[in-house]
């Protein structure tokens, strides 16, 4: 059974040793400035992820593969400010001492109040081909389970077990303040596109180990891949409007907002501009949210700036209701 977990890591002195078992959520060959061979690592368990480093080792010489749950002797090392593992030995564990559902990380909030939320707010519509596409898709027996587990990306943000869930639900919130501010937006037309644009994650992630990008994920990504599944399902509904499909197809293909983004178009109507908008802030506070848990339960100064974080374009963070507070002050 798993007893220490990534998050106590964090607070551990250099040179502190630890032995436990670790997801191995992604691994890599590398050499160091002479030539030789090293391991690195980024091990995890559901309270987060941690690099590791395995010095003067090759893939060959470790019983140990990417996704495999490993029993991990290693000393704690400090690097531009944050903990990680120098690993002495690493092998794979016995499948029968551990539970997968120790290593993944999961949404904290009830999976079916999200699943409720969701459902109740296509059944208020008054759009009707909008709730029949919508019910069409949330009602298909190889997407509803998916979509209560799947997480919303990798690593940048709801990286979880229900993250996906969870990033619609919040949207949905989001997209009810603005339809209600700007009353002219097509309130349903904002629902579903909150609803689908991120659909086509169901088959470009796998998240039963880890979480990976699927074969076809990485080769077609989840804006092409939502863009087919929606459409099938739009041509399996009779006398659907055809310049609601565009419309749908559009707030797809458009909502990550700007073309260096990865979106095929720039968002061309009011309804596809507050999805990439609504989408972008979501993603954003998640991500804050989530390095400043990380930041304090590594035992830094709550009102001192962050490291530099990649997903907010490499910029440092302040916790502002420490910083007024004056928490951490010396």
């Amino acid at each position: 059974m798993k007893k220490l977990t990534i998050a106590e890591i964090a607070t551990k002195k250099d040179r502190e040793e630890v032995r436990d078992l670790f997801l191995v959520s992604s691994m890599q060959e590398r050499s160091d400035k002479n030539g030789k061979p090293f391991l690195a690592f980024a091990l995890g368990d559901k309270t987060g992820q941690i690099e590791a480093r395995m010095w003067d080792a090759s893939a060959n010489s470790v019983a140990v593969s990417q996704g495999d749950v490993a029993d991990v002797f290693a000393l704690v090392e400090s690097y531009q400010g944050r903990q990680q593992l120098k690993v002495i030995r690493i092998q794979r564990a016995n499948s029968g001492v551990y539970s997968i559902a120790e290593f993944l990380p999961a949404t904290t909030q009830d999976v079916n109040q999200l699943w409720a939320k969701l459902t109740s707010v296509v059944a208020g519509f008054e759009d009707k081909n909008l709730q029949a596409l919508l019910n069409s898709i949330l009602n298909d027996p190889l997407i509803a389970p998916a979509l209560r587990e799947a997480p919303a990306a990798k690593q940048l943000h709801h990286a979880w077990i229900g993250g996906l869930l969870e990033h619609i639900v919040s949207l949905l919130g989001l997209a009810e303040g603005v339809t209600h501010h700007y009353t002219d937006l097509n309130r349903d037309l904002v629902y579903t596109g909150v609803i689908l644009h991120d659909i086509g994650k169901l088959q470009e992630l796998s998240w039963q180990r880890s979480f990976e990008y699927t074969l076809e994920g990485q080769l077609l990504g989840h804006i092409q891949m939502g863009f087919s599944l929606v459409e099938r399902h739009i041509a399996a509904l009779p006398g659907f409007p055809p310049r609601l499909r565009q419309l749908i197809l559009h707030m797809i293909l458009s909502h990550h907002g700007k073309l260096e983004f990865g979106s095929p178009k720039l968002p061309m109507f009011p309804e596809a501009v507050v999805l990439s908008f609504l989408d972008d802030l979501d993603a954003k506070m998640q991500a804050m949210r989530t390095e400043l848990e990380r930041w304090t339960a590594a035992g830094r100064k709550s009102a001192e700036l962050t490291d530099k974080i990649w997903s907010l374009d490499n910029r440092a963070i302040l916790n502002t209701k420490a910083y007024l507070s004056g928490e951490g002050d010396d």
